[in-house]
């Protein structure tokens, strides 16, 4: 406690820490910080607190990013479907010409769903290493709106296009 910690990620929201209330517990026991310590430590030494939260934050999200496998960033005309290997990602790109649809509606996705072939749709399929470390470059896709997703859309898609 009381180094010098240099943040990999950012710190999770409040909302978020509220989710984890064991596995923060537990974190806390491994750094022989019980409840009364970290009470004491939030009042008196709130560096360290914001050092500990920082270091949890990172490994939450460590542990997260570790485990995603896809990420699907969804926008009004376009669409962006990742799939994240361990060397490289996968990328199938979207864009609807038709301007009066939107993949942010849900009638209009499920016609895309069911229409994926129509003129008005183009399709764009990447590939390429990462060119930092993985985890880093999944997490900068979160943090510009990607969302985790599982695999179902990614599937889908590279059927229609390979």
């Amino acid at each position: 406690m009381g180094g010098f910690f240099i943040m990999k990620y950012r710190p999770l929201t409040k909302e978020q820490l509220l989710e984890l209330p064991l596995e923060f517990a537990k974190f806390l026991a491994t750094q022989q910080i019980d409840k009364a310590k970290w009470k004491q430590l939030k009042i008196n030494k709130p560096k360290i607190t914001e050092e500990e939260l920082a270091i949890f934050s990172d490994l939450v999200w460590e542990n997260v990013l570790n485990k995603t496998n896809y990420i699907e960033h969804i926008s009004e005309h376009h669409l962006n479907v990742f799939k994240c290997n361990s060397k490289e990602i996968i990328r199938i790109y979207v864009k609807w010409e038709d301007s009066s649809k939107s993949f942010l509606n849900e009638e209009d996705f499920q016609w895309f769903l069911n229409h994926p072939l129509n003129e008005k749709i183009e399709y764009f399929k990447a590939s390429k290493k990462y060119t930092s470390e993985r985890n880093m470059e999944l997490f900068k896709l979160i943090e510009m709106g990607g969302q985790i997703s599982d695999s179902k859309l990614f599937d889908n898609l590279i059927q229609l296009i390979d």
